[in-house]
């Protein structure tokens, strides 16, 4: 119902088997800025992961803030069925877990796509007991002055900080590792990870082809390393869906293909009844030269995703030297120009939105 200039939400606290009490949002209605479709989408890797700890409520809002077209998370599950915002299978590269001795006990060892991982796993905590936890930055040499003072969010208030913003901002989620979040969460009357992910969406009422009335009032790309999740929820959803594409020599976690298989002529075609684009690493479209550091001959992957009418979004843009090849001089303006204006992408996942934004404002005044 409308009250004032609000739109009154009711959501439930929790998703699955769990209940809890009602929560209100109140999303702004006002005339909002649509959200610009002239270059390419700036999409906040993590939220702005480059300043703020990742997939948090202010690395979020931050990005907003910085001119992110999309904001993107990374979607799994905890042991009651609620959904979050985080991207490791365990807890202990970006939490404070260690410093937690009442859960000293739940350390483990499973089998994660094809190898034996230990640690604290997600899957093995509560919502409830993972909100004891508090974020860090997963790189040492990032600013490290909000480590320790953020919590892990719900897929649920990731969502409402895009709605809440005063323009149009789209978003970006990932069903994360759906394979291992099916085998070990216990889904209530039978569900899937892919059902409490869709239930969701469409609770905030998130529909709709690519470029449609409904998706430019709410912009939305969902994205996923197992295609067959992407085919489920096809059945589910018209909403756009990108095929993530791993390095090359990553097998699928649910199909187990190589990376020649699902990149060839005849898997595109494929695909391409199901996704608007693919999003590859980016050193799998131009590889660099592991000895000198500098990018070697470009492939055609982007033009043959283009000519099967496919958009191209790669993974993933950091400002920092470590992680800019030296073709681009420690300049990260001078890759995005590369990415943008010699492969022609349509999209860039980033860890600095504000760089990528600044960069696109400067470039279009030329």
């Amino acid at each position: 119902m409308w009250v004032g200039t609000f739109f009154i939400v009711f959501l439930a606290a929790v998703a699955g088997s769990s209940c809890g009490a009602a929560r209100l949002y109140r999303f702004p209605r006002s005339a909002r800025v649509a959200i610009q479709d002239w270059r390419p989408f700036n999409v906040a890797h993590r939220g702005s992961n480059g300043e703020i700890p990742e997939e948090t409520a202010l690395a979020y809002k931050r990005a907003i803030e910085e001119g992110a077209d999309f904001i993107e998370a990374d979607i799994t599950a905890t042991k009651d069925c609620v959904l979050i915002c985080f991207h490791d299978p365990i807890l202990d590269d970006v939490t404070d877990i260690a410093a937690h001795p009442e859960f000293r006990g739940r350390r483990a060892t499973y089998e994660f796509e094809g190898q034996n991982l230990t640690g604290f796993f997600v899957v093995d905590f509560t919502f409830e007991e993972l909100q004891r936890l508090r974020l860090r930055q997963r790189y040492s040499f990032r600013d490290p002055s909000f480590n320790g003072k953020l919590q892990i969010i719900t897929f649920e208030r990731f969502i409402s900080i895009a709605l809440e913003a005063s323009r149009t901002v789209g978003i970006y989620p990932e069903i994360k590792s759906p394979v291992f979040m099916n085998k070990h969460v216990q889904w209530p009357q039978g569900k899937r990870v892919e059902d409490s992910f869709m239930e969701i969406l469409q609770k905030y009422g998130y529909k709709g082809k690519y470029k449609s009335d409904d998706w430019n009032k709410q912009p939305i790309f969902i994205q996923s390393f197992a295609p067959t999740s992407l085919m489920y929820i096809s059945n589910i959803t018209d909403s756009p869906k990108i095929f993530l594409i791993d390095d090359a020599t990553v097998r699928t976690q649910d199909t187990n293909q190589s990376y020649a298989e699902i990149t060839s002529n005849r898997y595109l075609d494929f695909i391409s009844n199901y996704v608007v684009g693919i999003g590859p690493w980016k050193d799998t479209i131009v590889p660099p030269n592991i000895t000198t550091g500098y990018l070697m001959n470009a492939t055609h992957l982007v033009s043959r995703a283009h000519s099967r009418h496919l958009q191209v979004h790669p993974y993933t843009f950091r400002n920092e030297n470590q992680f800019l090849h030296f073709d681009f001089h420690e300049d990260p303006y001078e890759e995005f120009e590369y990415w943008i204006k010699t492969v022609k992408v349509d999209g860039l996942f980033t860890d600095f939105p504000g760089s990528l934004h600044r960069y696109q404002e400067w470039s279009s005044k030329e």
